[in-house]
């Protein structure tokens, strides 16, 4: 089921994380680099942090410089895949929105704090939530959005282009009446036939746990396999978003996860929970 769709967002990184080390392996600093190049040092510079696309040509000129050796065919194909629009382009969706980095990644773990993850949820459901958000949308926009949505849970079930999710969410997302009961209804059942995705784990946190690690906000940990990049926290909060790179704070959203992933029910509870749930409306 499902086509791989294309995604720049990593692969930039991955380019320009390449493009450094050649850089730094001939000895060149930035501005000594950049002139040899008919280039700029603050361009180069937000190239090689995956701020701004190279073009091929641009690349083929700093692999010479650069004196890339055998490396030469598998860089023009990273900077050819980098250069490439990401399928979320057409949906109003930039390289570095969230969607642009899921798109390549193998696991995706997140922490749902207060309403079901979007991987999980049914369109009317997403419809409450967009409907509930102060940012105006037009109708055209908000079934671009759930067409967006529908696209990414496509890959849980996909034996082309699958992605692995392990969440965990609130027992008060299970039992807030987002769009109405007979839309929480058809939710609760969607979870559990969810749960019967092989690709798919998550774990309810039950009330009354009292303080815990996240308190504060929902957080995804992404992964991106074989790819060779590191993993990336992701935040989302009341007022926007934040992506986090640096091994300390990914560190410290692991270590959340895990220590979440101790407080919730087993999977296995889990159901049974939204079971009681489903059957209490």
């Amino acid at each position: 089921m499902g086509a791989k769709r294309n995604g720049a967002s990593i692969r930039r990184r991955i380019l320009a994380r390449r493009l450094r080390e050649l850089r730094e392996g001939a000895r060149l600093t930035l501005d000594e680099a950049a002139p040899a190049l008919d280039t700029s040092a603050s361009r180069l510079s937000r190239i090689e942090n995956g701020q701004q696309k190279a073009d091929v040509h641009l690349v083929k000129s700093m692999l010479d410089l650069y004196d890339a050796g055998d490396q030469w065919a598998e860089m023009l194909e990273l900077a050819r895949e980098a250069a490439k629009p990401g399928w979320y382009r057409a949906y109003g969706l930039g390289d570095n929105s969230y969607v642009g980095y899921e798109t390549e990644a193998t696991q995706v773990q997140e922490y749902a704090a207060g309403f079901v993850p979007g991987l999980l949820q049914v369109a009317d459901y997403s419809r409450a939530l967009y409907d509930a958000s102060p940012l105006p949308r037009s109708a055209e926009e908000r079934e671009r959005d759930l067409a967006v949505r529908r696209i990414r849970q496509e890959r849980l079930g996909s034996d082309v282009d699958p992605l692995e999710f392990v969440a965990i969410l609130s027992e008060n997302a299970l039992r807030n009446p987002v769009g109405g009961r007979a839309v929480q209804q058809v939710q609760l059942d969607h979870l559990l036939k969810a749960s019967e995705l092989p690709r798919v784990s998550f774990q309810v946190l039950p009330d009354g746990r009292g303080a815990h690690p996240s308190l504060e906000s929902g957080f995804f940990v992404l992964s991106f396999g074989d790819l060779g990049e590191p993993d990336m926290a992701y935040v989302e909060h009341a007022l926007g978003a934040a992506h986090l790179w640096k091994e300390p704070e990914v560190t410290l959203a692991r270590l959340k996860f895990d220590r979440l992933r101790t407080l919730a029910l087993a999977p296995g509870e889990s159901r049974d929970l939204i079971r009681r749930v489903a059957g209490e409306l």
